[in-house]
């Protein structure tokens, strides 16, 4: 080791706080980089096991091909493994309990198909010819029908036909749609049926691919590939998964005479390898991880920047010694390279070590949260790939090497004369120091000096706004981004507000009363009762929603001579919940408004999936104003003919939605309403319309479930709060991680300030015992270093805010490939912000201060150097 690097080492060692400091600031940046590389990597992983386990490992099918056709595909050469699946028809389970899931779901597999797909074997064996089936045990805990391994099951199996009088006859309905009712009826039947007869050699498990509501139970059977006129879907695992699958797949159809429409591609799989043909959803991704890594390294550099560029103003004395006895540039430039190297040395193992130590506890804190988290039910283990570890490394380096870069520079030209002198950090002239006449006259003279003081040492005054600039960039984008990862799920998913839902298909007084006797249960924390009806109405064109108007501009839809139709959703809700609502959205009491008017609350926010663009879009329902009448009709499917309703009045206009209501989408509005204003709306022949509902919350919904259906009453029970909890967990889980994040994001942060302010306070000993040997006394010399404090804070929100309002647009801007939602600024974060800075600046202060006024005067004007 030369002789330039041991000094290097005897300064790091004698500047022991700040040394620290640089490397605790280091380890953090490695650890945040190493941590985001390896969640990636981890969460994929997941991912991609959890997608196996739904939906099967395939890449891309190809539905109803024939035996030429299948050998022609297993033939090409990026067809690794393949294996046959048909989907058979439905057929009416005779017995089944659940209204909602009449039918069973028949669908066969070949041997490969059969180990590819998640089928889990709970009794039995696997199906080995066409007419052997394995059944879903679902069929006797949900829908009540027991069979045993070894019968005989004879069904009339067909497919699904809507029987609306305008329903798409070309339409195939699968299991991903529901089943169709109308006013409480079934609206579908099952047609061209043929007798088919199976023998039961197994029970599974009910198929995580299976909808919770998909109108059929499934029944898995066997598709042979030697059968004369086969004809199946062949799902493909390919070889190489790259974005040209897509291509390459479109090719292959087209040379085997498919057409485009016959592909289905597992997007759920591929999107976790990368390869997805959404690319908006890529743009979001890539966007929202550039702005991650773009903020972990502008938080670095700014800490490692400042540590070096205090530690060659504190060495730059030496380092004119050491030009004035023959050091080259490059001797000089290198030693603050070797002090970066070390640090390095040092930080990146520890701090690789610390992010995978802090990946992995986390794991295990949100694992059990995980597994419940949308369907999740594999493991989230750590990672660790040769890849990750190399990128945070290379990404850790390249921080290191850019914060030491331009302190490195500046060392090699520290000139001997220069650096014995101590001139190149403070460079006076009148007009660099001059401070406005209104400081004096605000501040005094002890504020006047405080500036100039802050002229005078432009570097390191600069160098501390620079951090605190940072700090305030950090801090607010980061939160930006949290809530706007939440706004995104938010949107992404349909919000639910209750836990169990109780309805009946009919409006009978006395099973209406029966339905609202379940508010009084133990259990119930929260209840509303309901009575719901769906109808119709018209606006003017200029009225309807944004997207209806730009459909209607570009012919896409028709305008009706009598205006454009809308729906409406009228909801009613009891007094006391009513009563609550209005004064939660600051409505009037509807006593105010005459019964004849039948007023409602108009709930003017609609949300929706824009099928063109795939963004989620938040936006205006319609244009009306307060005041304005709707007149409501509703549709006789039977005669095809609108009948009159009545008109109703907006009396007041909100987005909040109560309890046991949803956002409605594109060409639909909820309306809002009392009892009686519903009671007086609804006649006698609409009365079967309207649906009785009750929603609760409770402290044991899977309890009060089994004591609502003790209850002799006909009563239909709907327990969403699984999903819901799945929906809270997950917002809790990306808070575990984006909080955490903003938490090491403000160490680093406060790290930086502290080091920064102190270090300068140090650098200014002589400076200040100068000042106080002259007669400043020790409350003006604290009123001085209030008002730099307080100089240093408004300083860096001049340059933050704006710089922050910027970086949180783009955030905003790079989540509208895939959602919609209006620009807020956060005012609660920046007011946060604003104190935190004045805080950390005040205590950054004192805290140096208090060991200044611990040194002798005398002393520390002797004192060339800390």
């Amino acid at each position: 080791m030369n002789i330039v690097n041991k000094l290097t080492i005897q300064h790091l060692k004698q500047n022991k706080r700040r040394t620290l400091v640089t490397i605790f600031g280091v380890i953090i940046s490695v650890a945040m980089i190493a941590a985001v590389t390896t969640l990636g990597v981890s969460f994929l992983d997941l991912f991609k096991k959890q997608s196996i386990a739904n939906h099967g490992e395939w890449h891309v099918s190809y539905e109803n091909v024939s035996k030429e056709q299948v050998q022609e595909i297993q033939e090409d050469e990026q067809t690794h493994a393949s294996f046959l699946s048909r989907n058979d028809g439905y057929a009416l389970l005779t017995g089944s309990e659940n209204e909602n899931k009449p039918y069973v779901f028949i669908k066969s597999f070949d041997t490969a198909g059969l180990k590819n797909y998640p089928v889990h074997l709970k009794e039995g064996r696997l199906p080995e010819a066409s007419n052997e089936v394995v059944l879903s045990e679902h069929i006797e805990t949900n829908g009540g029908v027991s069979y045993q391994v070894g019968d005989e099951l004879t069904l009339q199996v067909g497919e699904r036909v809507n029987t609306l009088p305008d329903a798409d006859p070309e339409r195939e309905l699968k299991q991903t749609d529901s089943l169709i009712q109308l006013d409480g009826e079934t609206a579908e039947t099952i047609a061209e049926t043929a007798e088919q007869t199976f023998k039961i050699v197994g029970m599974i498990e009910r198929p995580e691919w299976e909808p919770t509501w998909s109108p059929g139970y499934t029944i898995i059977s066997f598709v042979d590939h030697n059968e004369a006129d086969l004809s199946a879907d062949l799902s493909v695992i390919v070889k190489d998964i790259n974005k040209d699958i897509f291509d390459h797949a479109e090719a292959l159809a087209n040379s085997i005479g498919l057409e485009k429409t016959s592909l289905r591609f597992n997007d759920s799989l591929l999107r976790y390898y990368g390869v997805t043909d959404n690319a908006n959803l890529q743009t979001t991704l890539y966007s929202l991880l550039a702005i991650i890594v773009a903020v972990i390294m502008i938080g670095s550099i700014a800490l490692i920047y400042n540590a070096f560029a205090i530690s060659v103003s504190e060495r730059s004395r030496h380092l004119g010694m050491l030009s004035s006895v023959g050091a080259t540039k490059r001797q000089k430039r290198n030693s603050v390279f070797f002090e970066g190297f070390v640090i390095a040395l040092i930080s990146i193992p520890l701090g690789i070590i610390a992010g995978l130590t802090g990946i992995w506890i986390t794991f295990l804190l949100i694992n059990d949260m995980i597994e419940g988290t949308l369907g999740i039910s594999e493991k989230l283990t750590v990672v660790i790939t040769p890849m990750s570890i190399v990128t945070a490394c290379l990404l850790s380096l390249a921080t290191i090497f850019i914060s030491t870069y331009l302190p490195a520079v500046k060392a090699s030209k520290i000139s001997a004369i220069d650096a014995i002198r101590q001139s190149q950090d403070v460079k006076l002239t009148g007009k660099k120091i001059k401070t406005p006449k209104l400081v004096r006259k605000l501040f005094g003279i002890e504020g006047e000096i405080g500036l100039k003081n802050l002229k005078r040492n432009k570097r390191r005054y600069n160098v501390t706004v620079f951090s605190l600039v940072i700090s305030i960039l950090l801090f607010l984008s980061v939160s930006y981004f949290t809530d706007s990862l939440k706004k995104s799920l938010e949107l992404s998913q349909e919000g639910i507000n209750f836990d169990i839902r109780v309805s009946l298909n009919s409006s009978d007084e006395e099973k209406s009363e029966q339905l609202a006797s379940i508010k009084e249960f133990d259990l119930v924390e929260s209840s509303v009762l309901q009575k719901q009806i769906d109808l119709n109405f018209y606006v003017k064109e200029e009225e309807a929603a944004l997207p209806f108007q730009e459909d209607i501009k570009s012919g896409l839809i028709e305008l009706d001579e009598k205006g454009v139709p809308y729906y409406a959703s009228v909801t009613s809700l009891d007094e006391q919940n009513f009563k609550d609502y209005a004064e939660q959205i600051g409505a009037k009491s509807f006593t105010d408004e005459p019964l004849k008017s039948h007023p409602v609350i108009l709930v003017n926010t609609a949300q929706y999936e824009d099928a063109e663009s795939g963004k989620f879009v938040e936006t205006e329902a319609v244009f009306k104003e307060i005041g304005d009448s709707l007149s409501l009709f509703y549709y006789d499917y039977e005669q095809s003919i609108e009948n009159e309703f009545a008109d109703v009045t907006i009396v007041a206009e909100t987005n909040v939605i109560p309890m046991g209501v949803n956002y409605g989408g594109i060409g639909g509005v909820n309306l809002i309403t009392t009892e009686d204003v519903f009671n007086e709306l609804v006649t006698a022949d609409t009365q079967k319309m309207a649906n009785p509902s009750v929603f609760l919350r409770s402290s044991d919904p899977l309890k009060l479930q089994d004591m609502i259906e003790d209850t002799d009453a006909d009563l239909h029970v709907y327990n969403l709060y699984k999903a819901r909890q799945e929906q809270e967990q997950l917002i809790l889980i990306l808070s575990v991680f984006t909080y955490g994040f903003i938490a090491l994001i403000t160490m680093i942060s406060i790290a930086n300030i502290f080091n920064t302010i102190s270090t300068s306070v140090s650098l200014r000993k002589r400076e200040f015992a100068m000042l106080k040997s002259v007669g400043m006394t020790p409350m003006g010399f604290n009123k001085m270093i209030s008002y730099e404090s307080l100089f240093y804070g408004l300083k860096s929100l001049l340059y933050g805010l704006p710089i922050s309002f910027i970086v949180m647009y783009l955030i905003y801007y790079a989540t509208t490939s895939s959602f919609e939602y209006t620009f807020e600024i956060p005012w609660m974060n920046i007011i946060y912000c604003i104190i935190s800075i004045f805080l950390i600046v005040g205590t950054a202060m004192l805290y140096s201060i208090r060991k200044v006024n611990k040194d002798n005067i005398i002393e520390s004007i002797k004192q060339e150097n800390i």
